[in-house]
């Protein structure tokens, strides 16, 4: 009787999360039509798949580095490519390079982490190197897709140039000092969800984990953001990004919840994905991590033993200090205006010098 109420409980919650969704997907819009919606760089799809999109942007030098970015499959992509002052993909296009931006979509309940690090990755990077003959590309991930894109460096080190990671997070505990994220994760029943964990609930858990990152810290940034027309227009754009909710695929959260949060196998050399052992210590491509020292979610001790264990000495830590208007200080490398102005700069002369 126990069992049936708690799945019936289970449920009801399920749908009601499903339905705040669309609720916050109807504000985005609101705040879309008020002019605060992504104001995107040209593109075309190169590939489509179920649970995946690729990107590509208009022309860049025919030999410029090439770069698959990763994003986190929380949200939507274009958190990227923001708005043309506060966009990485336009930096990377000032700068001679060729993106293409790995869009996530409505995953398969079934999808789980071999999916995101191997399968879309490996046809996402198959796609890129046919289309630029680039033997190797550079992966650059933020986030979870900072992890995925590790993940997949470490499985086929001849298909990577370098990486860089913004914020991802590599080493796991259920501590303070190793992030925010673990603590969540592996306190839920995951097991309970009738389908994908729906966006808003993952919003609920997040403010339960850093209560300040997601509730005082953004109401201050949008306070001393009043008086600073370019940091509020970046404000609400993130704010329209935050309410567009993509659920997240629960064969995936199950196998970050085990392996990762509960785990540490990437780190601990133990990961098996799709029949294959993934290990921090496999990992031998250069490599530019940003790490910012204030972040509850991806602190520095989630990042420096990734980078403590990496064979290659070619390594490069960046620090990224903090932007007014970037609403969720996580995001800031790649929306922050003091990130556009010296580490995306300094990240496009990283990847020419790898490059040649």
């Amino acid at each position: 009787m126990k069992d049936a109420t708690a799945a019936l409980a289970a449920k009801l919650l399920y749908l009601r999360f499903r339905q705040l969704d669309r609720e916050r997907r109807w504000q985005g819009r609101l705040l879309e039509m008020a002019g605060y919606g992504a104001r995107e760089q040209p593109g075309r799809m190169l590939t489509t798949a179920p649970g995946a999109r690729l990107k590509a942007y208009r022309s860049a030098p025919a030999d410029g580095p090439v770069i698959l970015l990763v994003p986190a499959p929380i949200k939507r992509a274009y958190l990227w490519d923001l708005a043309p002052d506060v966009s990485v993909v336009a930096r990377l296009l000032d700068g001679g390079v060729r993106p293409y931006l790995l869009e996530w979509d409505e995953p398969d309940p079934a999808s789980g982490l071999g999916d995101y690090a191997a399968r879309h990755l490996s046809a996402a990077a198959a796609a890129v190197r046919a289309e630029t003959g680039a033997a190797s590309i550079f992966l650059a991930g933020h986030s979870l897709g900072g992890l995925f894109a590790a993940i997949f460096s470490s499985l086929y080190p001849a298909q990577v140039r370098g990486l860089v990671l913004l914020g991802a997070p590599l080493h796991f505990g259920t501590d303070a000092a190793s992030g925010a994220l673990g603590p969540v994760a592996v306190t839920r029943l995951l097991d309970a969800l009738p389908g994908n964990l729906p966006g808003a609930c993952l919003r609920a858990l997040s403010h339960t984990a850093a209560p300040a990152a997601f509730g005082s810290e953004r109401q201050l940034d949008w306070a001393r953001s009043l008086l600073d027309r370019q940091a509020m227009a970046t404000h609400l754009r993130v704010e329209r990004w935050c309410l567009d909710e993509l659920p997240l695929a629960k064969r995936l959260l199950l196998d970050l919840a085990e392996q990762m949060f509960g785990a540490d196998a990437y780190m601990r050399g133990s990961l098996q994905v799709t029949g294959r052992r993934a290990a921090a210590q496999a990992f031998a491509a250069p490599l530019f991590a940003v790490v910012d020292a204030r972040c509850p979610l991806v602190p520095p001790a989630s990042v420096l033993p990734f980078l403590d264990a990496a064979a290659n000495p070619d390594k490069r830590l960046a620090s990224y200090d903090g932007d007014i208007g970037v609403g969720i200080q996580h995001v800031g490398p790649l929306v922050g205006r003091s990130a556009h102005a010296t580490l995306w700069p300094e990240i496009v002369r990283w990847l020419w010098q790898h490059w040649r």
